[in-house]
């Protein structure tokens, strides 16, 4: 028999932020690999036209409309979309905001709680409710399952006038961590990705910016904007079986710029 361990049928999928971006170019990389898919997202109107593009690919999908900072809408939203799917193999806790400053001493506290609200509380909110689902299924006989969060290259550099925004990117990669090792005995595994720059609504100023043109992207070794679809690698095998033994790890994925 072929070693297929990138088929993902049978698998059941959730992508939260996953209307647009880097969301949604995982989830469309898992409903690609057969997975069933559900989304969600703030906005209706993206998520129907996210949705029907997802749906083209063949398989089930569910699109709902979740503030992830409200802790009472993602314990709902979670348990609906297990209702509607049956299950969940793999949950990437990818919503997120910007939310900067003119500089660190003039960052608003209303700022800071709202990116901390979302980028923090909405991770923690929606993979503890993933974790309860995978821990139940495991004590019934049927172990495993793969938590995933989007942080950021913030996490690890330094991130100007970006400071709410950098300190949820580094505390969530400390979370997968302490998920990592709390829940490997049910199977479940837990890793963050790190994205660089990446072509998506929330760089649209710096893709705009000449500025930013001649002296950011020439810095990236591969030599262009990352796009949402260089995502969906990483999304497919964390979520295959092919990543069984993977947990607590950090995937930066920014074309080399971290490194150069």
């Amino acid at each position: 028999m072929a070693y297929q361990p990138f088929n993902l049928a049978g698998k059941a999928a959730l992508v939260t932020g996953g209307n647009r971006g880097i969301g949604l170019g995982m989830a469309e990389a898992l409903a690609q690999s057969g997975a069933d898919v559900a989304i969600w997202g703030s906005n209706p109107t993206y998520n129907a036209t996210a949705k029907a593009r997802l749906e083209a690919h063949g398989g089930r999908v569910v699109a709902k409309t979740v503030d992830v900072s409200d802790e009472a809408a993602v314990v709902a939203a979670m348990a609906e979309t297990v209702e509607a799917l049956g299950r969940l193999d793999s949950v990437i806790a990818n919503a997120g905001i910007g939310g900067g400053a003119p500089s660190f001493s003039e960052m608003s506290v209303a700022v800071w709680r709202r990116v901390l609200a979302v980028n923090l509380d909405g991770v923690f909110f929606t993979c503890r409710e993933a974790c309860k689902h995978m821990v139940a299924r495991a004590k019934a006989g049927d172990p495993g399952g793969s938590v995933m969060v989007t942080a950021s290259l913030a996490a690890i550099e330094g991130a100007a006038r970006n400071e709410a925004y950098a300190a949820t990117k580094g505390g969530v990669i400390s979370m997968m961590r302490a998920i990592a090792v709390e829940h490997a005995r049910y199977g479940v595994r837990a890793n963050a990705i790190l994205p660089g720059w990446i072509a998506t609504d929330m760089t649209a100023g710096a893709q705009a910016s000449p500025a930013f043109a001649e002296k950011v992207i020439p810095r990236v070794p591969a030599r262009r904007w990352g796009e949402p679809a260089d995502f969906g690698g990483i999304a497919v095998y964390l979520t295959s079986d092919a990543s069984s033994y993977h947990s607590g790890d950090t995937f930066v994925i920014d074309g080399g710029y971290s490194i150069f």
